[in-house]
């Protein structure tokens, strides 16, 4: 790493030397965004064409979000999301003070970021109805909202960073655990919940049920100050506004393990770190969830999920740190990061594309070029085609260094 002579100027911060961009981070980045984009795939309808079929029921699982407990590659992909946006934000700092941006211009444009993070999640959400949807639960809003403190704890040593997560954590864990549980006359039908549903949790880790936790009471307020008036009852899936809070406690853990990454360590004092921040993160939430202390549910993103999904985190980004900047094998991992290297692009991409592609698709290539493996692979085969039309975007941006920033 070359080294640099800087001058302090009034109002500026020091320069630091300048760094090397590392092709593990985009790659890892670019796989989140892959899993995310890959839905397309609708392996769950080729599972469901093909019953009793391990292999196809295997990868669908995996594509999809557990009902509330529990664990799938793809429950993994928001917090892998919100991880990254932490370990980038050393890197971020680094390169604006070189070019000498102020601490307060910096700031000023953290916050502007998480104003429009915000603003495209709701944006987004709204599509498909009548008038604007002001909800808080897409994966943009909710790393927007924690943003401008994560980015003001950049300028904050590990301390504070490490204090801030404890008191994110338990205190997000004691207003569950304080507020009451439905008791006789709870009308469980208008809140969208079932009281012999098979995943409620009974005894103390019943405060962390679908839509009778604190989170569903302070939506069915908070959402019902925007418009239209009463609009919010429920959120099907049981995702909630506070969920932000602990996104921020993901997104905190990625800033320490940006910090390390991008620190004077060896690399493999580095891998040695964050394999065991890996499997300290995971056995602890483990432990929360196996105890009822906390179960770990990822739709309300419970402290025990924010440390068993930060877990998981390390270690996938110690498995791209170790084979692509430790290892040097890089090439595998291009398709990778073109899309890493653009995920806001990839993420709209695939929010506002998928069927004006789809209808392409269909329309130029018909409907029988999908039939060919038989009728239960369709919508594997055009889902391909829909990933790889949505990947040639992304790779015809790259090439021409056309790159969605915010």
């Amino acid at each position: 790493m070359s080294t640099a002579t800087t001058t302090a100027v009034p109002g500026k911060v020091a320069a630091p030397p300048a760094v090397q961009r590392l092709v593990s981070l985009d790659a890892y980045r670019g796989f989140v965004m892959l899993l995310m984009m890959a839905e397309v795939l609708r392996l769950s309808q080729v599972a469901a064409a093909l019953p009793g079929n391990a292999f196809w029921s295997f990868l669908a699982f995996h594509q999809t979000h557990a009902p509330w407990a529990g664990c799938s590659l793809h429950d993994l992909i928001q917090p892998s999301f919100s991880f990254m946006v932490g370990v980038a934000v050393p890197f971020s700092m680094s390169a604006r003070m070189a070019r000498g941006q102020s601490t307060r211009f910096m700031t000023l444009h953290a916050f502007w970021r998480a104003f429009v993070l915000i603003a495209l999640g709701i944006f987004l959400r709204s599509i498909g109805h009548d008038q604007t949807r002001f909800t808080f639960e897409d994966t943009l809003t909710q790393i927007g909202l924690g943003y401008g403190a994560l980015f003001l704890l950049g300028f904050r040593p590990n301390r504070d960073a490490w204090i801030a997560l404890g008191l994110i954590l338990f205190g997000y864990w004691a207003a569950f655990a304080l507020y009451p549980p439905p008791g006789p006359g709870f009308d469980w039908a208008a809140a969208g919940a079932d009281p012999n549903w098979a995943y409620n949790y009974q005894g103390f880790a019943a405060h962390w049920n679908k839509n009778t936790n604190l989170a569903w009471a302070f939506d069915t307020w908070f959402l019902n100050l925007f418009p239209p008036d009463g609009w919010f009852k429920f959120n099907a899936g049981g995702y909630a506004t506070l969920s932000f809070i602990p996104t921020l406690g993901t997104m905190i853990l990625g800033l320490v393990a940006g910090r390390l990454v991008k620190g004077d360590r060896t690399p493999r004092e580095k891998l040695a770190w964050m394999v065991a921040a890996g499997v300290i993160g995971i056995l602890a939430g483990l432990v929360l969830d196996v105890t009822g202390i906390n179960p770990s549910v990822k739709r309300i993103w419970t402290p025990s999920w924010t440390l068993y999904s930060g877990g998981w985190c390390f270690l996938l980004l110690a498995g791209f740190y170790a084979a692509i900047d430790m290892a040097g094998w890089k090439k595998w991992a291009f398709p990778l990061v073109v899309i890493g290297m653009n995920s806001i692009a990839a993420y709209m991409i695939a929010h506002l594309f998928e069927d004006f592609i789809r209808d392409a698709l269909r329309t130029h290539l018909g409907a029988g070029f999908f039939t060919a493996f038989g009728y239960a692979y369709e919508p594997f085969v055009l889902g391909s085609a829909i990933l790889l039309s949505y990947w040639l975007i992304l790779y015809w941006m790259y090439k021409r260094k056309l790159f969605l920033r915010i």
